[in-house]
């Protein structure tokens, strides 16, 4: 484990493109649960050491269901980070939400289908996170305050949708989605937002509104062409916010650091050998 901690950035390939950014290297990591999506690029900005990592790959090759967040996950916790800001575009479910403006989402709707690989445990050993709170709230401040400082139109809190994909929401899906009051809905977020409390790493999110889904009755329904014009758009302004939350983070004083600290319910003496070397940088110290 490196010996400085780091803040990692999980989005797209273009975020690592910083301007400012030094000793820039390519990390190639194999992990127990597999490969990560990519190789890991890691540099210094402003005194602080970064990790980047695109989700779905350079040239985006993983669908939703696809990305192996165990591997990625690990990956961050391997490389010493203790922080995690996931950039991801989202569609509103608020007239409020226009595309181009900012969400810092602090709660999780699961539409997702039970596919996907979302838990370090089994194999074993059973643990059960606390996940009432999914998010880390001190890290959530700090990126709300950076998107202020950017100059960005910013919503603080309101619940994800994260549903399976690849295929968007049908309409009746959508007005189901408003009844529940959320306020934005993605593929990606909660997957990710549950591995890291497991590694015990603070995870906080700016979501780019690039749509309205399919609910708004003055606005075209969500287009791949849509999403990508104002990712595009936007890539500057998210730079930006990384960029000003970066300078804001100080030390740890939330609880994401011990929050597996009582979660193991397995008898250490039961637990195999291959599970414990296995879980070793994310559990180990409780082992």
């Amino acid at each position: 484990m490196p010996e400085q901690t780091a803040i990692g950035v999980i989005g797209g390939s273009g975020l690592y493109d910083m301007e400012g950014l030094e000793e820039v290297q390519r990390i190639h990591l194999t992990t127990p649960f597999g490969d990560p999506s990519d190789e890991y690029v890691t540099g210094v900005l402003n005194g602080v050491r970064m990790v980047f990592l695109p989700r779905h790959g350079r040239g985006h090759r993983f669908l939703p269901s696809e990305v192996n967040y165990r591997a990625n996950m690990y990956g961050m916790k391997k490389l010493g980070v203790e922080r995690i800001i996931s950039v991801s575009a989202v569609g509103s479910l608020k007239d409020a939400i226009a595309p181009g403006h900012i969400v810092i989402p602090d709660q999780f709707y699961d539409r997702t289908k039970g596919i996907r690989k979302d838990t370090f445990f089994g194999d074993g050993i059973v643990a059960h996170a606390g996940f009432a709170d999914p998010v880390c709230d001190s890290l959530s401040g700090t990126l709300y305050a950076a998107a202020l400082s950017a100059g960005a139109t910013v919503h603080k809190g309101g619940t994800y949708i994260c549903m399976e994909g690849p295929a968007f929401s049908t309409r009746a899906e959508s007005f189901s989605y408003l009844g529940l009051g959320a306020s934005v809905i993605g593929m990606t977020n909660l997957t990710e937002a549950k591995l890291a409390r497991e590694a015990e790493i603070c995870y906080g999110i700016i979501a780019l509104s690039t749509d309205y889904d399919c609910w708004h009755e003055q606005h075209d329904d969500v287009t791949v062409e849509a999403i990508i014009q104002i990712i595009h758009q936007n890539v500057a302004m998210a730079k930006s916010i990384i960029r000003h939350a970066v300078a804001a983070i100080g030390e740890r004083s939330c609880a994401c650091g011990s929050a597996m600290q009582y979660a193991i319910i397995t008898d250490k003496a039961a637990i195999p050998v291959e599970t414990k070397q296995r879980l070793e940088p994310i559990i180990g110290k409780y082992l």
